[in-house]
């Protein structure tokens, strides 16, 4: 107690300014120290991310808010990436890919979060729907390909897949293109995007010029095999169930519309079923900051070993003890100043005259 006690008589001389011999002492030594680079090593919870973002045209639909007006799909997601990747803690990794046609193509393999954010940005913003190679988007074997990328990827990063789920050519419920990808290998999110109504697709030509609209006989309306589309990557197969009873209630309402699929809305029943069957969380896109959380869960947190730095922290400190005595000294000037400028005021106030103050009722 008493040595506490003789720690805060001393602060207090030195705050009186008989102490600036020793506050220059003590930031000699806190200087001196950050080159033995001082801290700890503690756990922090990290991720790493391998991003999927669908650039088939029905993300081109315009049924997302933000900002007070209604954006594409694409858009919206693309604003709630750039903010989630604001969000992460430095440490982290995060990758970019685009999915079209049947198979998810890697832009840029994780890299490091803040020491690449500008480069990562710049490549979020560049993507687009002219990327695209194909018209068709089958969204279960994008998964299947994401899947196997990040499985092949260093670290096994967890797979974010991003899309409204629309499925071209549409698929048989009864006929779902199925994989042996083992679930629990890697941790992973199917983000859904877009709105609940259905909604005419804008048509682009390869160079993003805008083409009108969709119509229906432009679009293949019913799935084209009755046995289901034909196997176009390794490792799938069909599942395929006796009368629609059998069918899981997820896969019964795939959200596809014969005759109507020139329109497309978010598929949301179809990609909670995706999700599940190979273990992955689903989160539907409402606000960038919902996403920034999603991609932060602790499913899919890596907790690693940190070490803390102190270097800046004893610099900082450093610092403030050789600005003190300068701090404290126009502190002082300052308040003389204040008090000579209000005694001053108060003797150029006039004096009141001998008897004119008034009592009430006089």
């Amino acid at each position: 107690m008493k040595r506490w006690q003789s720690v805060v008589v001393w602060l207090r001389a030195a705050m009186a300014g008989r102490g600036e011999a020793v506050l220059l002492a003590l930031a000699a030594l806190a200087l001196g120290l950050t080159f033995l680079q001082p801290g700890w090593t503690g756990r922090r919870a990290l991720f790493d991310h391998v991003v999927v973002l669908d650039v088939t045209q029905s993300m081109n639909v315009e049924d997302v808010p933000l900002g007070g007006r209604s954006v594409s799909r694409l858009v919206a997601a693309k604003e709630a990436l750039r903010s989630a990747l604001d969000a992460l803690p430095c440490g982290s990794k995060i990758g970019w890919a685009i999915f079209t046609e049947y198979r998810s193509f890697l832009l840029v393999s994780p890299v490091e979060v803040c020491a690449n954010r500008k480069e990562l940005r710049n490549a979020l913003a560049n993507i687009d729907g002219r990327m695209a190679w194909s018209g068709n988007s089958e969204v279960a074997k994008g998964v299947h390909s994401g899947f196997d990328i990040a499985n092949k990827l260093p670290g096994k990063p967890s797979l974010v897949f991003v899309t409204d789920g629309h499925e071209s050519p549409p698929l048989n419920a009864r006929h779902r293109p199925q994989f042996d990808d083992p679930v629990g290998t890697i941790a992973g999110l199917i983000v859904g995007v877009g709105g609940s109504q259905l909604l005419p697709i804008p048509k682009k030509d390869p160079t993003g010029r805008p083409l009108g609209m969709w119509a229906a006989d432009e679009v293949m309306q019913f799935d084209p095999r009755s046995q289901g589309r034909g196997g176009s990557v390794g490792g799938e197969s069909m599942v395929e169930s006796a009368g629609e009873t059998a069918l899981p209630p997820a896969a019964a309402s795939l959200g596809s519309t014969p005759g109507s699929e020139h329109l497309s809305s978010l598929r949301d029943p179809y990609l909670r079923l995706l999700a599940a069957e190979h273990g992955f969380e689903y989160h539907r896109l409402r606000t960038p900051r919902g996403l920034a959380a999603a991609m932060q869960a602790p499913a899919l947190a890596r907790p690693v070993e940190v070490r803390r730095d102190l270097r800046a922290a004893l610099a900082a400190f450093a610092f403030v003890l050789l600005l003190w005595p300068q701090v404290r000294l126009l502190w002082a000037t300052l308040r003389r100043r204040r008090s000579a400028w209000w005694e001053g005021r108060r003797r150029r106030r006039p004096a009141a005259a001998p008897g004119a103050r008034r009592t009430i009722g006089a």
